[in-house]
């Protein structure tokens, strides 16, 4: 409330369009959503809150996608959730350049420092001025390199691609292209309409799926899936051996287990396109009791735990499919 508080009285926030308050506003009422659970003492009894930002994100994410809101204005708040400590310590790190490039390819840097600069308002601290002088300085960096209110624009889709991918390079570096391969990857929650994409769209493409080896090779879900992780990373690598363009097609709604993929993919020079698609709550619980074999709710509610929607920086490519809320 404080912070939410705090935001209102700013005439930056005040003098933004409608939607952007918004979004804003929305920002600051979840922000630190996840505190509860990511609070623990530490070793000295004091309590300190750990890895809530990216915790916060994804569970805002479900919180709104449950109200249906658009995706488009959903994406932007948890973006900044994610983000909201960044403004913070930017300056102090090493990496700052290339902190505050990954963060404008899904927030709005200056929307971020606003978001900070209520967060810091809307407390009780004895460092408040070094902290509001942080976010100020984080602005006017993010200005200086051309990022505060757009992405930072790379020479190309490769180029920026292999920037996330790389450490060490030069984020105005171009890329030479030469790919072997492309490598279309699905990613949604189950019953989301993944396979109607692939069989509407890439009928004629080669396909991995998660589901179907699973038949294929009789392995229970309850079973050690590393068998069938392995045979379908051993399928994918004879086809990219051979040049040949497919889909991988499995839930993958967790950027760490996407990255693992995504890595395998591109040591292969393959060109690597996600596409996401989603639909509203209540429709994805109707297509997915439609499935001859439905994924247990409890499953359902493991991976929206763990969600976290594909962005521009894993791919050179992301699709956004979205039906009932606009991108």
């Amino acid at each position: 409330r404080m912070v939410c508080a705090a935001l209102a009285d700013l005439p930056a926030w005040r003098s933004l369009p409608q939607e952007q308050r918004q979004v804003v506003f929305a920002a600051a009422l979840l922000h630190d959503v996840a505190k509860p659970e990511c609070t623990r003492p530490g070793p000295d009894g004091r309590i300190a809150s750990r890895g809530h930002s990216r915790r916060g994100s994804i569970l805002a994410r479900g919180i709104l996608w449950r109200l249906d809101v658009p995706f488009g204005v959903r994406e932007q708040v948890t973006a900044l959730v994610r983000h909201h400590q960044v403004p913070y310590f930017l300056l102090d790190r090493t990496d700052a350049r290339r902190l505050s490039i990954e963060v404008s390819q899904t927030a709005r840097c200056d929307h971020l420092a606003l978001l900070a600069q209520a967060d810091v308002r809307g407390r009780v601290c004895q460092d408040r001025q070094r902290l509001l002088d942080n976010v100020a300085l984080f602005a006017e960096y993010c200005r200086e390199h051309g990022c505060l209110t757009t992405a930072h624009a790379f020479p190309s889709d490769h180029a920026r691609f292999l920037y996330f991918l790389h450490d060490g390079r030069h984020h105005d570096a171009p890329a030479h292209e030469d790919f072997r391969a492309e490598v279309v990857v699905l990613s949604g929650l189950p019953g989301s309409g993944k396979d109607h994409y692939i069989r509407t769209h890439l009928a004629d493409w080669p396909t991995i799926g998660l589901d179907a080896l699973q038949q294929e090779l009789d392995v229970d879900p309850g079973d050690d899936q590393g068998v069938l992780v392995n045979e379908a990373r051993e399928r994918a690598r004879d086809y990219l051996r051979r040049g040949q363009s497919f889909v991988w097609n499995a839930t993958n709604v967790s950027r760490q287990l996407r990255g693992q993929s995504l890595r395998l993919f591109a040591g292969y020079g393959a060109r690597i396109r996600i596409v996401y698609v989603e639909v509203p709550a209540p429709v994805l619980s109707a297509q997915n009791r439609r499935r001859p074999a439905p994924v247990p709710e409890k499953v359902i509610e493991r991976l929206i735990d763990r969600w976290e929607v594909p962005d521009r920086t894993e791919a050179h490519q992301v699709d956004w499919v979205v039906r009932g809320g606009g991108c």
